[in-house]
């Protein structure tokens, strides 16, 4: 019963709050006063439990290549586990409340809520400007009339948010050196060293959004590959552009089959090609219903990852990541929930996708099978790189409850990190440029 009546009342709070949110016309005046710079609300809630928006972290250097942990004096507040998930159950995915059933060793760590996310004047300068501009085209497959930043900021459907999330800013290019991790169910893995380079385009005349790069540093019998995209804004009418070079063969090649539920790169078949960054690529697959608004723990500020002294090691367990290193908070997340439509083809019948109002960011992905049974979950542990104040994440993790096993990407305590901003051009990311840049 006690279930049932937290249900309702979880229910209620969402009702309300997508009332609230669809209230807002598009009112590029409300941004900054009523609402943050890119249209969260800017107002704590009744309990005190979400604080109000205050503007986020403040710009400030890194400290010998890293980010020191803004957060590291809070205390946990409580824990989250098997024995009390009836408890938080309307607070939480139906993905996580899987895992925490699944594994007894699994338990979320609650923080005080920090709503650290911030951007540079220019950002909110941008998404106020698109406000009034931006619109979906083609039956929500592409949009024009935006600059780069959050297109809709004030989002009035599934698929606006799926836009917010996918042209979100990250810079006008990075290059980062980070670890990918597939480990066995016993929790034994043996991990790759990427190197991602990537240059935001956002150019609707020419169709395309941003060029990435990514080359295997080790292990040995994988190094040199590499993966090189040509993402376009709308893929229904020009497919992603995307080519492999293979460092053994020394041969580029198309590669029309990086799209949608395709193996992801070096993953061992632990996520597909749109699990990358939570979701990515054409949202033409699916029907995409804003389900509403609600408060929910998810992972956040999760600077304990990457800190000096994090081995990754003692991060990467068996069946999940290492509890004690991951932070979860109470924040307002849009629900929505993505059904495959009639006659497409995908591996996931279902996804339910809940994205931080702060950042538009996909905090959790519940993703469903054929046979509409929860499959995988998907955590993004999301943290303000303020050094460029660029929201992103410190891993992305895919688990499966089928087999045990899970994908972690995006580590980097052990490696380079991130850089941002890089002298950078067009001409680097084309085929060309990686037949002459391969070795082995």
């Amino acid at each position: 019963m006690k279930l049932q009546k937290s249900a309702i009342i979880a229910l209620k709070i969402t009702s309300f709050s997508l009332a609230v949110s669809l209230a807002h016309a598009n009112d590029p005046g409300l941004l900054g006063t009523t609402l943050t710079p890119i249209g969260a609300e800017k107002s704590g809630n009744a309990e005190g439990t979400i604080p109000e928006w205050s503007g986020g972290l403040p710009q400030k250097d890194r400290v010998n290549g890293k980010y020191p942990n803004p957060f590291k004096d809070d205390n946990i507040l409580f824990a989250i586990d098997a024995k009390n998930l009836d408890q938080h159950a309307s607070q939480l995915s139906e993905g996580m409340a899987a895992m925490l059933k699944r594994y007894p060793t699994l338990k979320l760590n609650v923080y005080p809520t920090n709503r650290s996310a911030s951007y540079s004047q220019l950002v909110y300068e941008r998404a106020k400007a698109n406000a009034t501009t931006t619109k979906l085209v083609d039956e929500g497959n592409g949009i024009e009339d935006y600059q780069t930043t959050v297109p809709f900021p004030f989002p009035k459907s599934g698929v606006e948010l799926v836009w917010n999330h996918v042209t979100r800013y990250r810079g006008q290019s990075m290059k980062r050196e980070v670890a990918q991790f597939s480990p066995l169910s016993n929790g034994t893995y043996n991990p790759i060293i990427m190197e991602d380079d990537m240059m935001f385009v956002d150019d609707p005349s020419t169709n395309s959004l941003f060029f990435y790069k990514q080359t295997i540093l080790s292990p040995a019998r994988l190094a040199g590959n590499v993966l090189l995209i040509q993402e376009t804004i709308n893929q229904v009418l020009e497919p992603r552009r995307a080519w492999l070079y293979n460092a053994g063969q020394r041969r580029v090649r198309r590669a029309p089959q990086v799209v949608y539920d395709s193996p992801g790169n070096g993953s061992d078949g632990q996520r597909t090609t749109d699990n990358y960054d939570m979701f990515n690529g054409s949202p033409d697959q699916y029907e995409w219903t804003l389900k509403g608004k609600k408060e929910m723990y998810i992972p956040y500020n999760a600077y304990k990852l990457n800190e000096d002294g994090a081995k990754y090691a003692q991060l990467i367990q068996a069946g999940h990541l290492n509890p004690d290193y991951l932070r979860y908070e109470l924040h307002r997340v849009y629900e929505v929930e993505a059904t495959l439509k009639s006659g497409k083809r995908n591996i996931y019948s279902k996804r339910t996708l809940y994205f931080d109002e702060d950042t538009y960011q996909i905090a959790y992905a519940d993703m469903y099978d054929s046979q509409g049974n929860l499959w995988r979950v998907g955590e993004g542990h999301t943290m303000n790189f303020y050094d460029h104040q660029i929201n992103w994440y410190a891993v992305e993790a895919i688990y499966d409850l089928s087999n045990g096993r899970y994908y972690a990407f995006g580590l980097f305590s052990e490696n380079e990190g991130y850089e941002f901003n890089i002298k950078t051009s067009e001409k680097e990311y084309t085929p060309n440029a990686i037949r002459r840049s391969g070795v082995r």
